[in-house]
């Protein structure tokens, strides 16, 4: 695949999410959006200006936004609960667990503002751990797509697919690279690259990084495989494997703490199906900080394409 690496298209995936929910509730009048006081933020309230009757906000109370939601899910609706991260995920997760996963109701999570890109927000807003919390749990469904597109097509499929889903996403503009005609297979990873020295499996934002990085292996003749693991739950552990046998170098690269996220979920495939080498970019065991320019804290954090090139070239070296 070619990709415009000097300019690429910029759009925000949290535009992408009110889209597909306008878009998908010009079909399905059984669509509710929820919304917890930052309607503005993640942008249902595109959804709520078009469809008023069908939007609730229940202000600041994620708690009772999940309760709610499995209340309308068991009413027959398909309700649509929207949050930041930390918010969607840490302060309600015993209404998730017991209403939602645990009664396997047909709820759709969507996180935006996850991740360090957050910026001025802070530690307290940047979601490290919400991959971790959300696929532990039993029924639970967990993508988290890498740019504009694929956060489209990720909720217009989770709202036609019947069981509780999760879908993380951003507040900043970032590259649109996929296409969006192009299938999109829940549980199934795409390969943007093709390589054989090693397989940076890599998720959201940083899937961006990969490529990247990939594209300045290739020019000192080392070919990194890019492989797009928007599914994190369920993992396509077929892709996995097999890429596993044919580079035998496996780096997990993810904006969320490396311990149960992308890198813990790579890692329980190989450890059972094809042990292999194993490395990782991503929040190494700490919180966030405030910054303004999301670039900088990601550099800062290791988590660039600078940081994905230094860790391969440091493995190939040996």
């Amino acid at each position: 695949m070619n990709f415009n690496f000097e300019s690429p298209e910029l759009k925000e995936t949290r535009q992408g999410f009110a889209d597909a929910l306008v878009d998908a509730g010009k079909e399905n009048d059984n669509i509710v959006v929820l919304g917890g006081d930052v309607s503005g933020s993640v942008k249902t309230n595109l959804f709520r200006d078009a469809y008023p009757d069908r939007f609730i906000s229940v202000g600041v109370a994620e708690q009772d936004m999940m309760g709610t939601a499995a209340g309308l899910a068991l009413a027959g609706k398909i309700p649509v609960a929207s949050a930041y991260g930390e918010f969607a995920t840490g302060r309600p997760f015993d209404q998730i667990r017991q209403s939602i996963a645990y009664s396997e109701m047909n709820v759709k999570i969507c996180a935006s503002h996850c991740g360090i890109t957050v910026g001025p927000d802070g530690a307290t807003h940047q979601s490290f751990e919400d991959v971790a919390i959300m696929r532990v749990l039993p029924n639970m469904n967990v993508i988290t797509p890498c740019d504009y597109n694929q956060t489209y097509r990720a909720v217009r499929l989770a709202i036609d697919t019947v069981g509780p889903f999760y879908i993380r996403f951003y507040r900043e503009k970032s590259p649109n690279f996929t296409d969006m005609n192009a299938p999109f297979e829940f549980g199934k990873a795409d390969i943007l690259a093709e390589g054989s020295d090693v397989t940076l499996v890599a998720s959201g934002l940083i899937v961006w990084e990969a490529l990247v990085a990939s594209e300045k292996l290739k020019k000192e003749g080392i070919s990194a495989r890019v492989l797009n693991m928007h599914t994190i739950k369920p993992i396509d552990k077929e892709a996995l494997v097999k890429c596993a046998k044919e580079t035998g170098l496996i780096i997990t690269c993810e904006d969320h703490q490396w311990q149960c996220g992308l890198f813990g979920a790579v890692a329980e495939v190989l450890a059972l199906h094809q042990p292999t080498k194993m490395d990782y970019i991503a929040i190494d065991d700490t919180f966030g900080e405030s910054g303004i320019i999301a670039s900088q804290l990601m550099s800062k954090f290791n988590i660039d394409s600078e940081a994905i090139y230094r860790k391969v070239k440091k493995h190939l070296k040996k």
